[in-house]
């Protein structure tokens, strides 16, 4: 019985340091950076945008097509 214990014992002590000396997965891409809405409000304000073209603006401007 002891022996069984040993052998399980050292078989996960094994198992745990072979997959603790795997390397963590490098991030694949660079993520995007989105601009905030505060920020795309701020530089509307400073076009003086108004109505549907700051709105439109502001869209454009939070998916970084500006």
């Amino acid at each position: 019985m002891k022996f069984r214990t040993l052998t399980v014992a050292v078989a996960l002590a094994a198992a745990g340091t072979a997959f603790a000396a795997e390397p963590p997965a490098a991030p694949s891409a660079t993520p995007i950076k989105h601009t905030t809405l505060k920020a795309c409000n701020k530089q509307a304000d400073s076009k003086k945008l108004t109505g549907a073209a700051r709105s439109q603006f502001v869209k454009d401007c939070q998916a970084s097509k500006t």
